[in-house]
């Protein structure tokens, strides 16, 4: 592998870093550790990890007990809600979530200093079809356009009770939720009306609407899809969907299951499109806006029927609903360590095709690194300081 390769590359590449980190035990990918692991920062990338005693020459040098790469929300959530969803129509697919985002709100904070430096931020479910979801640091400058990794990383929306919530028929005095959908029926019906629209638009020209070329795009698999779907019969409206317009020689979806809290009943849908599920924080069994059942062991299911798996804190506030403790809840549920780590790194980062850039330590990778107390994800352990872009921009760390 590249990580061990690297080891030979010990300390003369340390001299002039401008940061070193040494840890009893490195996870530098899901199945590399490294005992008395090193890494030497150069700017804002990654330049060497070794095994051994640091030799600094001169650089600052960190000692913690483990290091991970920055976790990975595959589903961050800081969006000032409805004020960031376009209001006039359900579908928006040429909107940008990024120009709703404030660079100031407290929930970039909040996901830094829990270890995550990279999160995924999807428009809020409000509309049926949301537009384009954006994958950016948490730090770093106060601009959004200067912390964004990919701002068209996938075109979002949702299936589910949400975007048809407060729409009813036009009677009386209009108002802005005169409007569809008002069920379930009809959120399925503006999807399925929208891909349709969209796949004759070039045909003919008046079925075209604002969009229509962002969602043939989708259809020919150049953008992902990710939906919201919580329950299993939203799940089942969303993998039928994309066997439609297989089925029907529209194009191949590249479908991305959000919010899956039930995937675990029905999984074998998503085996048979192989979509990737991301699955919510943990909570009472019920969770979300449509109270979907969330059952300890669903990611290891997903898991064990082969399906790619992410996870997300929703940009939760509670520090019980940290993206690092939906790991070590997973875990509790039946996911190795090294599972628990891959959905919180390398999976949600190759399914955003951020993968060349973070989810491990290697080099000539960012430089966002984890600094904990202990064995990552255990009840016992914590954040003691977090790298992002080379700076050491969290620090608990003991004097």
């Amino acid at each position: 592998m590249i990580v061990l390769a690297l080891l030979a590359l010990a300390a003369p590449a340390q001299r002039g870093a401008d940061l070193v980190v040494h840890a009893d035990r490195l996870y530098a990918a899901p199945g590399t550790v490294i005992e008395d692991g090193v890494v030497a920062l150069a700017g804002e990338k990654i330049a060497t990890i070794a095994r051994g005693a640091p030799d600094s020459g001169g650089s600052d040098v960190i000692h913690v007990a483990a290091i991970t790469a920055g976790m990975i929300d595959a589903s961050g959530r800081v969006t000032p809600g409805q004020l960031a969803v376009e209001q006039s129509r359900e579908v928006t697919p040429n909107v940008a979530v990024a120009v709703g985002l404030d660079v100031y709100d407290v929930g970039w904070a909040r996901h830094l200093e829990s270890g995550v430096t990279t999160v995924f931020v999807a428009p809020d479910s409000y509309n049926v079809i949301g537009g384009f979801g954006i994958v950016l640091k948490t730090g770093g400058p106060e601009s959004i356009e200067a912390r964004t990794l990919r701002a068209d990383a996938a075109v979002c929306g949702a299936i589910g009770g949400r975007p048809s919530s407060g729409n009813s028929p036009a009677s009386g005095t209009p108002r802005m939720k005169s409007r569809r959908p008002t069920t379930r029926m009809g959120v399925e019906w503006e999807w399925r009306k929208a891909f349709y629209d969209a796949e004759a638009s070039e045909r003919v020209p008046e079925r075209a609407f604002p969009g229509s070329d962002v969602l043939r795009a989708v259809l020919r698999g150049e953008h992902a899809l990710v939906v919201e779907a919580w329950t299993t019969q939203d799940i089942r409206t969303a993998v039928f969907l994309k066997e439609e317009m297989e089925r029907e020689g529209l194009g191949d979806l590249r479908l991305v299951i959000d919010a899956g809290a039930e995937a675990w009943k029905e999984p074998q849908l998503l085996v048979r499109t192989g979509t990737p599920v991301v699955l919510p924080p943990f909570g009472d069994g019920r969770v979300g806006p449509e109270r979907a059942f969330h059952a300890w062991n669903t990611a290891k299911l997903l898991r064990d029927a082969g399906l790619d798996v992410a996870l997300s804190s929703h940009g939760a506030e509670s520090p019980a609903t940290t993206l690092g403790m939906q790991a070590g809840y997973a875990m509790r549920g039946g996911l190795s360590f090294d599972e628990a780590l891959a959905a919180v790194t390398t999976t949600p980062a190759r399914l955003l095709g951020v993968a060349d850039r973070v989810g491990t330590v290697e080099a000539g990778k960012d430089a966002d690194l984890v600094l904990w107390s202990g064995t990552p994800f255990e009840p016992s352990s914590r954040v003691l300081g977090v790298v992002l872009d080379g700076e050491l921009v969290v620090d608990e760390l003991p004097d």
